[in-house]
């Protein structure tokens, strides 16, 4: 399995401390590894929280119990446990799930409920209970541990750990948003995807970060995909400590509401980002933009059957400008479109204009373009006024090396 560093990694950025947020590692050895593989978070009493899940109906026990348990609104700790996704795994992936709440409840004093448990790897091991029990163990009086560290142990096929920052002001105090995510394959968003957590001072009421988040996450984690896989184990999580003294957050017409939700935006876009530009195999970033659709969700519905076509991605690793394959995955899409409105460029070049190509098109810009590593698609379906992004990858002979031996 190579996993060596993807070309479009991005360096790890500096993160500030997060008040009432103590990050820990420890290793449970989920897999046959020498590294940490458990994550553990502790969370100051009063800390709000929101989450985002997977729709696949093969869920593992972790995202059914995340789910009935971000509805509370509060949280004092988060388990991710990296190697195993304990999904398909029937009453003792749930027991598993139970146990680690259960450890964790009775050494903070706090309600089974307030932990929140992550898993992330191969599909149909049930958790090992001896070793999560170990690795509590060992994390719960581990010395507190950097970001990067933290970003390290919850990956699995990732080549580079992956954080963000942000701020914003709310009432004339300066709040701090970080946060840290895995993702590399089994990537294509349905609600959620991957694992992302993401940890601010503020305070914020959990309903509107539950509000917040969902808006932020249909603008980017829901805009991106590497393989079109939805995972069983997709969560994005966000924790509110509320220990930088601001006014609460209850509503968007609060003072600051604005900044803050434009700050989660852009650190989930941040993430959401950093996962595509490690997708398994990955030697391009693949940005597809859509216009002139009937509706917003359609142009995204457009967009992301550009970027889930393994025609285009295969063309786009080959540096090939074959434009008729944008257009016949654009025709795919089950969205209107009309093909003699139809325009398609490259790197701010049309390739086809109103449903034909080019006059005296010159494919030499274009294929200057492909050369790099960030490459631009536009789409512009000519009949109305929804819009939308997608990002994905580029598909090479890296991602079939990685997952035909994933297991092992």
């Amino acid at each position: 399995m190579d996993l060596s560093r993807s070309p479009l990694a991005q360096p790890f950025p500096a993160i500030p401390p997060i008040a009432g947020v103590t990050l820990r590692v420890a290793r449970a050895r989920y897999k046959d590894w020498d590294r940490a593989d458990l994550t553990y978070a502790e969370l100051a009493p009063g800390t709000a929280v929101a989450g985002v899940f997977t729709r696949n109906v093969c869920c593992s026990s972790e995202v059914e119990l995340g789910r009935e348990n971000v509805r509370e609104g509060s949280a004092r700790a988060l388990i991710v446990n990296a190697g195993n996704s304990n999904a398909f795994t029937g009453y003792r992936g749930r027991e598993a799930v139970d146990a680690i709440m259960a450890q964790v409840a009775g050494h903070l004093g706090c309600a089974p409920r307030e932990v929140f448990v992550s898993s992330t790897g191969v599909i149909g091991v049930p958790l090992p209970q001896d070793k999560a029990r170990a690795g509590v163990t060992e994390a719960l009086s581990a010395p507190a541990c950097s970001w990067e560290e933290a970003a390290l142990t919850i990956g699995t096929t990732d080549t580079f750990a992956k954080g963000a920052v942000a701020q914003a002001v709310i009432g004339g105090r300066t709040v701090t948003l970080a946060g840290i995510i895995k993702g590399s394959g089994m990537i294509a968003p349905d609600m959620a995807t991957m694992l992302g957590y993401i940890f601010t001072d503020a305070a914020v009421s959990p309903a509107f970060l539950q509000q917040a988040l969902s808006s932020a996450n249909e603008r980017t984690f829901s805009c991106i995909t590497v393989d079109s896989d939805t995972s069983t184990s997709d969560t994005v999580l966000a924790f509110a400590t509320g220990q930088a003294g601001n006014a609460p957050l209850t509503g968007w017409d609060d003072a600051g509401a604005d900044a803050f939700a434009a700050a989660l935006h852009d650190i989930c876009r941040q993430l959401a980002l950093l996962v595509v530009r490690d997708g398994e195999g990955a030697q391009k970033l693949i940005e597809v933009r859509v216009t002139g659709a009937v509706s917003d969700e359609s142009a995204r519905r457009v967009g992301l059957a550009i970027a889930n076509s393994p025609l285009v991605k295969t063309a786009i690793a080959g540096e090939d400008a074959n434009w008729g394959r944008v257009v016949m995955a654009v025709g795919k899409a089950g969205e209107p479109a009309d093909r003699d409105r139809l325009s398609i460029g490259f790197g701010g070049h049309w390739t086809a204009r109103d449903g034909q190509p080019v006059a005296n098109y010159d494919e030499g810009p274009v294929a200057d373009h492909l050369r790099g590593r960030e490459i631009a698609v536009a789409v512009d379906l000519g009949l109305g006024d929804g819009q939308a992004i997608v990002w994905t990858c580029d598909l090479t002979h890296g991602y079939i090396a990685i997952n035909a031996d994933y297991r092992s």
